[in-house]
């Protein structure tokens, strides 16, 4: 029998995940809204033992590539929780429209709550190359320019790009721990 495509399979190595926002809802675009993602990337190196090699938040989706055991465990507990996270900060803020679209964009079969942020899924692609390594860090930290965001891949806010250069961001050496 073969393997998955979409599956966690060595926990020794690192991986390459996409998770993105339902109907790709721009959410990303809320300083608010990307801060709760960071800060759960944080506490997911100093608490969850996960490494983070790189990543990129873009305005409906985000790059990570990590590496722990229990892998899929971890992102589901990270989606859970930024899921969580991100309607009481819309709800509190009264983010109305937002608030509307990821209730409608909700996937019917899910009872247990009124909103949907996330897909399902994280597509992993395990990272076993030095190679593969350089070529998904390339990508990830180009996303934005491809996107035309930023003329160059150091001016994206979120991204680990500027601590590979070694370049100061208050925003983000605060909270990358890479």
């Amino acid at each position: 029998m073969g393997r998955s495509r979409f599956k966690f399979h060595e926990e020794y190595y690192p991986y390459f995940i996409t998770c993105s926002i339902v109907d790709g809802i721009m959410l990303f675009h809320d300083p608010q809204v990307a801060s709760i993602i960071i800060e759960a990337m944080n506490y997911m190196q100093e608490q969850s033992s996960v490494r983070l090699y790189g990543f990129v938040i873009m305005p409906n989706h985000l790059h990570l590539i990590v590496e722990s055991n229990d892998l899929s465990n971890k992102i589901r507990k990270f989606k859970s929780y930024t899921a969580r996270q991100i309607i009481d900060s819309l709800t509190k803020r009264n983010r109305r429209i937002l608030l509307s679209q990821i209730k409608k964009a909700r996937v019917t079969k899910k009872v247990e709550s009124d909103y949907q942020i996330w897909q399902e899924g994280s597509y992993p692609k395990q990272i076993d190359t030095e190679i593969k390594m350089t070529n998904y860090l390339k990508y990830i930290h180009y996303n934005p320019v491809k996107a035309g965001f930023v003329d160059s891949s150091e001016d994206w806010r979120y991204s680990s790009m500027r601590n590979y250069l070694g370049i100061e961001s208050d925003y983000l050496n605060a909270i990358y721990k890479g």
